[in-house]
């Protein structure tokens, strides 16, 4: 009797469209760090303060008190209740039957696009951009095309007639990051009316990642003829009514230094909310009960954090702007929102690799410009949300790295 014969099975692989998605190069950057002694470290978005004390206790008193149980889909009420309260303070009437608490920002920004893409969908993407928002549709099977922002002298601007002739009646979806991660652009009040308007004329859904919207730096020429000084950046909130195609996206990750609590919110219509429910229910059930207490003290009590931290960036900014401009082969301009600079330096065509050699040889890290996209090629990102000393270690660091590299 004959040996049965055996096919051998063939290698398993995740489905094509998540093999083909861009691995984080930032990750990459940080990893190449691992092992090395004393590295500076100015690649992630976050700052080097901890959470404030008041919203620690909060999630404290609330793990004391045994709040471990499951939560409703869409975040405790009170929770709801105190975000409602907090966008209607910046941006005009909203109501919890409107929010959503979600498992950070990111989770927001999937469940965003889980509404409203799906297979063969087309969507577009202002860039550079954080490389999460432009892989995510494509986990979906959406297309993602890009219009990308231009870099001159006065820094990144956006070329508003360029993004409105790529939004054609069959884009289902925008996403725009605003304040932008890695450029610090903002989007004025005049291009967010002329592109809602665009949007409502072809039926087109509007995400708006506004994790950034309160690390805002508005003209230091504001006077009391022209009103106080901005509390939050330009949003879709301010011109779109809650119900209709525009989701908006935000975290207590930076503007209350809680960047490891993952906790974020989306501001959407009510009547995708029983839908929303059913995502977070699929992705994540709900978001820690002993977490969203904490949500509630940052968003109560927080504001004189959040005033804090925006005077200090934007002093870390400018001190930052000077130094790096000081440097031969630098180029680099004042953003007006985030916590990034995104400037150009001579040698940076090929990012990725310049940045390992620093962390390799100095001990600098920062992240590549080709993280962001082929439009941020040439271009590195520096997080600034640290103390002056440690930034102007890195300058340093960067001023010996390329004297290394001069060439006779």
């Amino acid at each position: 009797m004959s040996e049965p014969e055996f096919s051998v099975p063939s290698i398993p692989n995740a489905r094509d469209a998540v093999r083909a998605l861009r691995p984080s190069q930032i990750r990459e950057v940080a990893n190449a760090g691992f092992g090395v002694a004393d590295v500076l470290p100015f690649w992630f978005g976050e700052s080097d303060r901890v959470t404030p004390a008041f919203i620690c206790d909060a999630a404290s008193a609330a793990l004391a008190a045994g709040d471990t149980f499951y939560t409703h889909n869409l975040g405790i009420a009170p929770l709801r209740a105190a975000l409602a309260d907090y966008v209607s303070e910046l941006h005009g009437a909203t109501s919890p039957g409107h929010i959503a608490v979600t498992s950070a920002g990111v989770n927001a920004l999937m469940l965003a696009a889980q509404l409203v893409v799906g297979a063969g969908d087309r969507a577009v993407a202002v860039t550079p951009l954080w490389p999460n928002l432009v892989e995510i549709p494509k986990i979906l099977g959406a297309h993602v095309e890009t219009v990308s922002l231009t870099y001159g002298e006065h820094g990144w601007q956006l070329d508003v007639e360029q993004l409105l002739a790529a939004l054609t009646p069959d884009t289902k979806m925008l996403l725009v990051n605003s304040p932008n991660n890695p450029t610090g652009w903002v989007m004025s009040r005049e291009q967010q009316r002329a592109v809602l308007a665009h949007c409502r004329r072809h039926g087109i859904w509007i995400v708006a990642d506004e994790v950034y919207e309160r690390l805002y730096y508005p003209d230091d020429s504001a006077t009391p003829s022209r009103g106080p000084v901005a509390r939050t950046a330009p949003s879709f909130l301010d011109l779109a009514t809650r119900d209709e195609r525009v989701v908006c996206v935000n975290s207590f990750s930076k503007a209350w230094l809680m960047t490891g609590w993952r906790l974020g919110w989306i501001v959407a219509p009510a009547g995708l909310m029983d839908d929303l429910g059913k995502l977070v229910e699929y992705n994540t059930s709900c978001a820690p009960a002993f977490v969203q207490q904490a949500g509630i003290a940052a968003v109560q009590q927080g504001e004189r954090v959040t005033q804090e931290l925006v005077h200090d960036l934007r002093a870390s900014r400018d001190h930052l702007v000077r130094a790096l401009s000081a440097v031969p082969g630098v180029d680099v301009k004042a953003p007006p929102g985030a916590m990034y600079l995104f400037f150009s330096m001579t040698g940076a065509s090929r990012s990725l690799e310049l940045c390992k050699a620093m962390v390799r040889e100095v001990g600098l890290g920062v992240a590549p410009g080709s993280a962001f996209g082929p439009q941020g090629e040439g271009f590195l990102r520096w997080c600034y949300a640290c103390d002056i000393a440690r930034l102007d270690a890195g300058v340093e660091r960067l001023r010996r790295f390329l004297a290394q590299h001069r060439t006779p």
